[in-house]
């Protein structure tokens, strides 16, 4: 049976908390998070060294048979690059490199997410 949309919207605020404390952890800098344009919608923007990371954070309960960084079509790719194109255009700088990163989190009914990160997922011109 399908979660209610109010279980689906907490259990996704749950997966995106613990994506930008699994990157804070490993030594990124949270940009912003929740970013929406007209196109799409940017989860977490993180940098790193001179590498800003799009993140697409992709959340389920542990239940689900489907592994959350599948469910990254290739219409969400098209949308994400949309929004980051936007993103870019207002916070250029010319002297970072860019990817798009999926990660994956898993929330069982209790205990601690467990959490996959897919550096370099896509690309911009795939």
């Amino acid at each position: 049976m399908p979660r209610p949309p109010d279980d689906r919207a907490a259990l996704g605020r749950r997966g995106e908390r613990a994506a930008a404390w699994f990157l804070r952890l490993r030594g990124y800098r949270i940009l912003g998070r929740n970013l929406r344009y007209p196109h799409g919608e940017i989860d977490i923007v993180a940098k790193r060294g001179g590498i800003v990371a799009f993140v697409e954070v992709r959340t389920r309960a542990a239940a689900d048979p489907v592994p959350p960084e599948q469910t990254v079509t290739p219409p969400k790719q098209r949308h994400l690059r949309s929004a980051a194109r936007q993103y870019l255009a207002r916070n250029p700088d010319p002297a970072l490199s860019y990817r798009f990163d999926i990660i994956g989190v898993l929330c069982p009914a209790r205990g601690k997410a467990q959490i996959t990160h897919f550096p370099d997922a896509f690309r911009m011109d795939d």
